[in-house]
């Protein structure tokens, strides 16, 4: 049991009581949370019951933003990190008077085509600004959103108008706390001094697995201090209203660090039987027990049913929100005549819309331009389109030079110095990405990109599945792309990942073969940000000739013929990334032996599917069954183009330590290995 919350003698005392308007709408919110859970037979009812308090106070007394307009740019932003509770989400944005929740919404908590799903998604209901559920990406998220906030403030605010400012709070849990993603971003904010950033944590001790005590006894408190963050604590988070509020009015009032407000709540509040027990974490309280806990809150209302003077209160958001974007309205107004070139850029990001012509600064190249790693290219593209794309913001995961991401016309973010666009993330994968994600779901415009080493996307795969799942436009800059980057050895040499990537949904992976496909990748990276949608990007540590016929253009087709034959061709060659290369020289020793061959380029699979099954069949003919898939990573997945009568040139065990082209050569990539193996595919 938790000493610092109070206990069942004061919560039995409010059924005596006559209930303030603030009680009201507090129970009004653990209502909906239980009534909601209890139709469903399933969900979360026991955060949404411990927290209402502290979430009503935020959201009564604090939060700017405008019920009927969402998308309302300077509005505040709030993250439910420990989205398990999503009911308290849902009812808050019921309350508030957000069209995108109505009761019948409420009713209908976890069903099919529900705008209140199980955990909230930010692609289904309007008023969601982070899809969240793994525990520790709502608070990277929301490290993201306050890092937005801080750049787009300190590139567009003036002295006399202010169009940036606004706050990110965050409510997070115990198990957010737990999860080593949370430390990572929060280290990263506390370096950063965001402080417009607020998280209130949820200090209930209780998670699925029953008191936190039997895995968690750290004191919370003094790690935030000591990533540099102010902290504060309210141990009455049940009751003590009026300390939640001084705790955040607090808050806002440092300037210079980011808050953690440790708010000691009793999980499942109201509840006799099963408040601070994990009984009532992720599971309906039971008819029996909603009764008695009715009797308890003094709750004499029919399920779904709220008392008219809290919705009312409530809905006062309605009028205070259209208020403060009028008031904004204002401020833009004025700033846009007197700062016309600075309001049409800062227009342009809101819109999502790109600046004329600029795909024109990508570079090409032909045959006779000296080879180099496609890392290198990558560089190239990346300064060229920064300085068309001022939204273009990001860096590495302490790979800066590796992964050759430094934007070398701007300096770095750091704090004080947040109009810069070079990211350093530190080594921390995971944190980088959760916070990349952040920022694109800011909903500015901006497009960030975070890098590391291929194969360490192992150790970020959470934050790039959720980049897919919540449509965010973020680029994904992965270098040392293979076996080819040599004497680092298995530990970094990717062979799975490739294959593990391309099966999560709406990540489109590309894998260029040179620097006419670096910048087709680029194209079609920037084009699937601003559409909301992310892409990985793929490139080699080793050198990689130019080809003759690639193109920029032909990079958004997925895979297109690169050389061709007179007529039917007897085997089709493909290849991705470096080992096109190798496809090209194999069909000249096979032609030169009379053989019809045909070699495909394929840096994307997703974009090929993408295609209607006329263009796929112009390139990969079904009457051709003679195919050679050659790509230096796991063969898995390559059925689908090679087929029965085909063959791969893969690997199917891990690397080894050596150059990077005595590596490949150990593994058979080599165009004697490809022209062997495409005359057993002949027979």
């Amino acid at each position: 049991m938790n000493a610092n919350v109070v206990k069942n003698n004061r919560i039995m005392a409010v059924a005596t009581q006559t209930q303030t308007l603030e009680q009201l709408c507090i129970n009004s919110i653990r209502f909906l949370a239980v009534d909601a859970v209890e139709k469903a037979k399933s969900g979360h009812p026991g955060l949404p019951m411990g927290a209402a308090p502290m979430a009503f106070v935020l959201w009564d007394k604090f939060m700017r933003f405008n019920p009927k307009n969402p998308k309302w740019f300077n509005r505040d932003r709030f993250v439910l990190s420990a989205g398990h509770g999503s009911m308290l989400q849902y009812a808050l944005l019921y309350l508030a008077g957000f069209d995108s929740v109505s009761i019948e919404d409420i009713k209908n908590f976890r069903q099919w085509e529900s705008s209140t799903p199980g955990h909230p998604e930010n692609f289904m209901t309007l008023g969601v600004e982070i899809t969240t559920g793994p525990l520790g990406q709502g608070i990277a998220n929301a490290v993201g959103l306050a890092m937005a906030e801080a750049h787009l403030a300190a590139m567009y605010n003036k002295p006399d108008a202010k169009i940036v400012d606004h706050y990110t709070y965050c409510i997070l849990g115990d198990g957010c706390n737990m999860e080593g993603i949370s430390g990572e971003a929060c280290s990263f904010a506390g370096h950063q001094g965001l402080g417009k950033l607020i998280a209130l944590y949820d200090d209930n001790h209780i998670s699925i697995d029953g008191s936190t005590d039997v895995a968690f006894t750290e004191d919370v408190s003094k790690r935030f201090e000591a990533y540099g963050w102010h902290v504060l604590h309210v141990k009455d988070g049940n009751n003590d209203l009026d300390g939640i509020a001084k705790a955040i009015e607090e808050a806002k009032s440092v300037t210079d660090k980011p808050t953690m407000i440790k708010v000691t709540t009793t999980i499942g509040y109201g509840a006799p039987n099963k408040q601070d027990t994990a009984g009532i974490h992720g599971a309906a309280l039971g008819t029996d027990e909603v009764k008695l806990t009715r009797e308890n809150l003094g709750w004499n209302h029919e399920p779904f049913e709220l008392p008219e003077d809290a919705l009312n209160h409530m809905r006062k958001a309605v009028e205070r929100g259209a208020g403060y974007e009028d008031e904004w309205n204002k401020t833009f107004a004025t700033y846009k005549s007197k700062y016309a070139k600075e309001a049409a850029e800062f227009e342009r990001y809101l819109t999502g819309k790109l600046p004329d012509g600029w795909d024109k600064v990508l570079p090409t190249y032909t045959p006779e331009d000296k080879g180099l790693a496609t890392r290198k290219y990558s560089q190239d593209c990346l300064n060229k389109l920064a300085s068309v794309l001022p939204e273009l913001i990001g860096g590495s995961a302490d790979l800066t030079h590796s992964n050759l991401t430094e934007i070398k016309e701007s300096g770095e973010f750091q704090k004080g110095q947040y109009q810069n666009r070079n990211v350093h993330f530190g080594v921390r994968e995971h944190g980088m990405g959760g916070i990349c994600n952040g920022m694109a779901l800011h909903d500015s415009g901006l497009i960030p990109y975070g890098a590391t080493f291929l194969i360490f996307t192992d150790y970020m795969r959470a934050a790039i599945r959720l980049s897919a799942l919540s449509h965010t436009g973020t680029l994904w800059v992965m270098t040392h792309d293979s076996i080819g980057q040599g004497e680092d050895g298995p530990t970094h040499q990717p062979i799975e990942t490739l294959a593990s990537l391309r099966a999560i949904p709406n990540l489109n992976v590309i894998r260029p073969a040179d620097g006419n496909e670096v910048s087709g990748a680029y194209k079609c990276a920037i084009e699937r940000a601003k559409t909301k949608n992310p892409t990985l990007l793929a490139f080699t540590r080793q050198g990689v000739p130019n080809l003759k016929g690639t193109s920029i253009d032909n990079v958004a087709k997925g895979a297109y013929t690169l050389v061709d034959c007179d007529g039917t061709p007897d085997i089709i060659l493909i290849g991705t990334g470096s080992e096109v290369q190798l496809c090209v020289g194999a069909a000249e020793k096979l032609s030169g032996e009379g053989k019809k061959v045909r070699v495909v380029s394929m840096p994307s699979w997703e974009l090929f599917e993408d295609q209607d099954d006329s263009y796929k069949e112009s390139v990969l003919p079904a009457s051709v069954t003679k195919r050679v898939s050659v790509e230096a990573a796991a063969s898995f997945g390559w059925h689908k183009y090679v087929g029965m009568e085909g063959a791969m040139v893969s690997i199917d065990r891990f690397g080894a330590s050596a150059p990077g082209a005595t590596v490949m050569e150990k593994f058979g990539f080599t165009v004697d290995n490809v022209v062997a193996t495409a005359k057993k595919v002949l027979g």
